[in-house]
């Protein structure tokens, strides 16, 4: 009795765990979508100008930021009037007070005097076709593509008579990672820009997001498998006990 007991309160206990798996992973799962949703948002980026970081139709995910967030090096998304009527995704390389230059001897671009390296460039020589000196106004994010021979960037609006830079509220979000083609590649910070005043972003929760789904996901199918499993497992101990029986009865 005491046995069947046992038996049957292990039974329960394990009923509950499952239960409470199933429940917490799909707390997670749901809940590491709802974030992604709010936090992040997707765009495609219509040109190579971002090449090789970002490819002409590759699927990026942005976090939703404030313009004030932004620090050089970063990777943004967005839309001025001037630029065109599309978002459009380029690198920061100066913020107001800068001034950004190119190039130095060694063809590289300068921000305040101080020589860049880049290696996430389209391809090795200067780091411009064109030379230019330009200071960033304040409040104002002088950008850049990766792809400088292909990129209609601050450097070609310097031509129109203005700065060339844009608007800190320009900016609708701050890209994380390439989510299309399925690498999910999670973009560095550019360890040049870190020796500058105010040092480089920190990357969003996006890590986070998808250890939640994933623990959640394992959480639900572990959780659902438990019945099953059970049940099999009960069907294999009682066959012995039957056969027993019938030796019994002989």
């Amino acid at each position: 009795m005491s046995g069947a007991r046992q038996v049957g309160g292990g039974k329960g206990l394990g009923s509950v765990l499952s239960g409470l798996a199933v429940g917490v992973g799909f707390v997670l799962f749901l809940g590491a979508f709802v974030w992604g949703a709010v936090v992040y948002k997707p765009y495609t980026v219509p040109t190579d100008s971002m090449a090789p970081t970002i490819g002409q139709g590759d699927r990026v995910l942005a976090e939703r930021i404030d313009g004030d967030e932004v620090r050089r090096g970063d990777v943004v998304v967005f839309k001025d009037s001037v630029w065109g009527d599309l978002p459009m995704v380029k690198r920061v390389i100066g913020i107001g007070g800068d001034t950004v230059a190119c190039c130095d001897k060694q063809g590289r671009v300068t921000v305040n005097g101080k020589p860049l390296e880049e290696p996430y460039l389209h391809s090795k020589g200067p780091a411009s076709p064109t030379t230019f000196s330009a200071p960033v106004p304040k409040g104002k994010l002088f950008l850049l593509g990766d792809h400088r021979n292909d990129s209609l960037d601050s450097r070609v609006h310097l031509a129109d008579g203005t700065d060339g830079a844009v608007s800190r509220g320009a900016v609708s979000g701050r890209v994380d990672a390439l989510a299309w083609p399925l690498d999910l590649g999670l973009l560095d910070r550019p360890e040049a820009f870190g020796a500058l005043p105010g040092g480089v972003s920190q990357p969003g929760p996006l890590r986070l997001i998808l250890i939640s789904a994933v623990v959640g996901a394992v959480l639900i199918l572990g959780g659902a498998a438990y019945g099953p499993l059970a049940r099999l497992r009960g069907r294999g101990g009682k066959r012995p006990a039957r056969k027993a029986e019938v030796a019994a009865d002989v």
